[in-house]
């Protein structure tokens, strides 16, 4: 794979990252349902093996359990990937999440994820949110240019070695980059969630900022994979049954659209999941796009698209579906 340079960084990373979300594991708020810790680094391992050279993941995801999967599958590896996690959202010991942003909460957070993860320095670390739950800034303790500050000092001492954001507006990147250099900025982009392409990606062009996208497949609903049958026996502590997009009305329109992907897929032998990752990465502001890998069968399935150039014609075709899409 191609490397990209991440933004304004001297981080040059695959087209693919591995993506560490549902690895986290059962029994939490955003879960993905249970688990194989064994599966997980296997499936780390096949992504790394493909040549993929980042893995992304939080501290949040399974309150502290994927960053410890993370750790464990590059322990002892002679080439270590980069690693990419998290910080923002902290959690009590019953399990309940809240958002933190001052200065002790962010250093603590750092502390703890290298810790689990096992290196001595994080290649990237990003402010997961700039809110929480839909609560203004102002119901946090902290704010974003007090988090940049520390983040700038774990910079100076090496314990990070490049500053990203997630899920920041163009504004709140603006008082980010004001108090210190932001290499990457990591949104939701995917065929079902385009609202990034009004001014957060044009922002991040305009300012050099690296863009790794997340659920590029829609949380798996466009991976080909997903059926009506499928999503009525998901556990119940996966997130997703909770979702409108897994949902009436919107689920059949989504479905219609998985079977343009598999008809276009078929034309490059790829599966629709991996025309959907294509389709994110043909946007000239995408530097790269977090793919979830829970088994290792599921590499091979992905690490395609980034040797899949759209055409003109099937970026229209796809377009065209989306245009019936309900509003």
């Amino acid at each position: 794979m191609t490397l990209r340079t991440l933004g304004k960084s001297d981080l040059k990373i695959t087209p693919i990252g591995i993506g560490s979300w549902a690895i986290g594991g059962g029994k939490w708020e955003f879960a993905w349902g249970a688990q194989d810790d064994k599966e997980s680094i296997a499936a780390i391992h096949a992504g790394l093996d493909r040549g993929i050279n980042w893995i992304d993941t939080a501290a949040v995801y399974g309150l502290g359990h994927s960053e410890t999967m993370v750790g464990r599958a590059v322990r002892g590896l002679s080439e270590r990937p980069f690693i990419f996690t998290k910080c923002s959202l902290v959690w009590d010991e019953a399990g309940n999440i809240s958002h933190n942003l001052q200065a002790a909460s962010v250093r603590k957070e750092a502390e703890a994820s290298l810790k689990r993860l096992g290196v001595d320095a994080i290649d990237l670390y990003q402010i997961h949110w700039p809110a929480w739950k839909g609560c203004s800034e102002v119901a946090s303790p902290g704010s974003i240019e007090e988090a940049m500050g520390e983040l700038a000092k774990l910079k100076t001492e090496g314990k990070i070695r490049n500053i990203g954001v997630s899920n920041f507006s163009a504004k709140q990147m603006q008082r980010a980059i004001e108090v210190a250099p932001v290499a990457s900025l990591q949104p939701p982009y995917s065929l079902l969630a385009r609202d990034a392409e009004e001014s957060i990606l044009p922002f991040a062009l305009t300012h050099h900022i690296g863009v790794i996208v997340y659920s590029p497949m829609a949380s798996g609903l466009l991976s080909g994979a997903m059926t009506r049958e499928r999503i009525a026996t998901l556990p119940e502590d996966d997130w997703r049954k909770r979702s409108k997009n897994f949902q009436e009305p919107a689920l059949s329109q989504n479905l219609a659209l998985v079977e343009t992907l598999r008809e276009i897929g078929r034309r490059h032998n790829a599966t629709p999941g991996a025309v959907a990752i294509a389709w994110t990465l043909r946007n000239l502001e995408v530097t790269g796009a977090i793919v979830g890998i829970r088994k290792p069968q599921q590499v091979e399935g992905t690490v395609i698209a980034a040797d899949i150039h759209l055409s003109t014609r099937e970026a229209m075709e796809i377009e065209q579906v989306m245009s019936l899409q309900p509003a």
